[in-house]
């Protein structure tokens, strides 16, 4: 029994079992004892991630791929599947710390990460593989073409390691870009607590007319009189760090 890879739900199989203990064993495997594989498909990082000193969850809506890895995965029992990752409550799921790892749907990446932030008090870890232009955007720095939205966004909670790059040969169907694996390890900077909804807003808006300065692009939220002559203003958000960001964040709401 083998699976077919369904395109619309973004399944393409890994098959290079050395990239697979790869991305299992960038791990860390500390302060945490339960981990949650999201799209596990015929299990090709499920059975290196059995071998380790804690709990497995499959997060999985392939109802052919679910048959799969209880027949030949005998340690996942019902009570180990969660359903579709997008949909269930983390916190309420895991009562707990809970790091995510996967071969990613490429057609739901930047939506896993977002579901990860909402989170992330809950996900102290995640090592995973998306398209390689995801896992770049995630992990990039200011005044790059890649660094947006989703870049400050996660790195504002996680420190971002971008590990390797994997080829398109080594899939089942081949995609049709290169992946790239990324490991974030939780690391909330100071100062932003309470203040998350706003950090979005800005965030979004000033990125969202890009070339424009964020004296034009924030005016959208309705910039505090008190920020008028702010120097962020004269510049645009790709200028920004993420440490700008929240203090920026913090004088606009104190403002």
């Amino acid at each position: 029994m083998s699976v077919k890879a369904k395109k619309h739900l973004g399944q393409h199989f890994l098959t290079d079992e050395n990239i697979a203990k790869k991305i299992v064993d960038a791990l860390s495997l500390e302060n945490y004892k339960k981990v949650l594989e999201v799209g596990p498909g015929m299990g090709v990082l499920t059975k290196y991630l059995l071998d380790k000193d804690v709990e497995i969850f499959v997060a999985e809506i392939d109802t052919e791929s679910v048959a799969y890895l209880k027949q030949h995965y005998e340690k996942l029992q019902d009570d180990h599947f969660t359903g579709d990752f997008l949909k269930i409550n983390i916190e309420e799921t895991f009562g707990g710390q809970v790091a995510v790892i996967g071969n990613f749907p490429y057609n739901i990446s930047s939506q896993i990460l977002f579901k990860i932030i909402d989170f992330y008090s809950n996900v102290p870890e995640m090592v995973g593989m998306f398209q390689k232009e995801v896992a770049e955007r995630t992990a990039a720095v200011p005044r790059t073409k890649a660094y947006g939205i989703l870049s400050v966004l996660v790195q504002a909670l996680y420190d971002v390691e971008y590990l390797f790059t994997v080829h398109e040969n080594v899939f089942n169907p081949p995609p049709k870009v290169k992946s790239g694996v990324i490991k974030l390890t939780r690391n909330p900077k100071e100062g932003l607590v309470g203040n998350e909804i706003l950090f979005k807003q800005i965030v979004k808006a000033g990125f969202n007319q890009r070339r424009k300065k964020l004296s034009n692009s924030l005016k959208i939220l309705e910039i505090p009189e008190a920020l008028n002559n702010h120097p962020f203003l004269d510049k645009r958000a790709e200028e920004l760090s993420i440490q700008d960001f929240i203090s920026f964040t913090n004088e606009w709401k104190n403002a």
